[in-house]
């Protein structure tokens, strides 16, 4: 188990400095000039400012002396400087994604809470009623466009019966709590404002419920198909042949061996819910990753960009990492 762990790190840390330098390249060959986006038509008319602005955020280097400079930077945590808010993108990064991590972590257990229940039930009640509703719930989640789907729910939550608050975290009326974690419903709960964590939860449901519906639907599907392939196996006919109830060859026989494809795809489905989490919080007016993502792809801001994108790399790597370890624990066959 440990070379195990040992070798997926060295493909990890591999994988990471190969991300920094195609993240590099891309973000810096991208057609459109960011010092002129961010001057404007007056000051980017000024050829001596445009060069003073070149200079300082290390423009006029050579590309392979910026991407060494960029790498020094890693080292120390210093992601660069954002064009846009003209702060550290850490901290920017840092002061959007709470936002971001609370969202998509309610969004993933929501899909799990209710994704893998239905799969089950849709797999030892095949062809009933209980299995088509699965199917369908599984196939309207992963047919919806995201963008689609968010405005309808609040055109019929929001805007047509009026029981689900509008966008953003909290109301304009309510006071946020002191941030600890940047977690508002963390927060709440240590502030002991259980009136402010109500609203917080509140401004939760609509946008987690459409972050999860796509996730929900494959978890819906995966746990369905797994556990119709583990049903058939000898072993459960042997237990049915000892008299074994039905509950207990689902869930200590049947159960165990069908989490493991579910395990590879929950992993992903985070980190893809953390990363791509765009247009629901567009939608939603959410302070998020999703949002200062959209705004400094549109102002050309290529620090924030590349920060963005490594964040984005990082979080897939670690979360696959997790995973395969995790696969190992539920399967020892793969560490052969």
């Amino acid at each position: 188990m440990v070379r195990f762990i040992v070798a997926r790190l060295g493909i990890t840390l591999v994988m990471a400095l190969l991300a920094t330098l195609v993240i590099f390249l891309i973000s810096n060959m991208v057609p459109g000039d960011p010092i002129l986006a961010a001057l404007g038509d007056v000051a980017a008319s000024n050829k001596e400012f445009v060069a003073e602005w070149r200079a300082k955020w290390g423009l006029d280097l050579p590309l392979w002396q910026r991407y060494l400079i960029f790498l020094k930077g890693l080292l120390h945590g210093d992601l660069g400087i954002s064009i846009s808010s003209q702060r550290p993108v850490m901290e920017d990064i840092a002061q959007f994604a709470p936002a971001t991590l609370e969202l998509a972590t309610i969004s993933f257990l929501l899909a799990l809470g209710i994704g893998i229940p239905l799969g089950i039930t849709a797999a030892v009640w095949r062809d009933t009623w209980v299995d088509h509703v699965a199917r369908v719930v599984s196939l309207i989640g992963v047919s919806s466009p995201t963008f689609w789907l968010a405005f309808i729910m609040l055109a019929i939550f929001y805007g047509g019966l009026e029981i689900a608050p509008g966008p953003g975290r909290l109301d304009a009326i309510a006071l946020p709590p002191r941030t600890i974690t940047g977690l508002l419903l963390i927060d709440t709960i240590i502030a002991g404002d259980w009136e402010t964590f109500r609203d917080a939860a509140a401004h939760l449901v609509l946008p987690s419920i459409v972050l999860a519906a796509a996730t929900l639907g494959l978890i819906t599907r995966t746990m369905r198909a797994a556990m119709l392939e583990s049903i058939q196996q000898d072993y459960v006919r042997v237990a049915r042949a000892k008299g074994l109830k039905r509950f207990s060859i689902v869930i200590g026989h049947v159960l165990p061996n069908a989490m493991i494809p579910v395990v590879t795809l929950g992993g992903l489905a985070y980190a893809n819910l953390l990363t791509g989490a765009v247009m629901t919080e567009t939608v939603f007016s959410w302070p998020g990753l999703g949002r200062y993502t959209f705004r400094s792809a549109a102002t050309l801001d290529f620090p924030a960009i590349m920060g963005i994108t490594l964040i984005v790399a990082m979080v897939y790597l670690i979360v696959n990492l997790i995973t395969d370890i995790s696969y190992a624990l539920l399967d020892p066959r793969v560490m052969r």
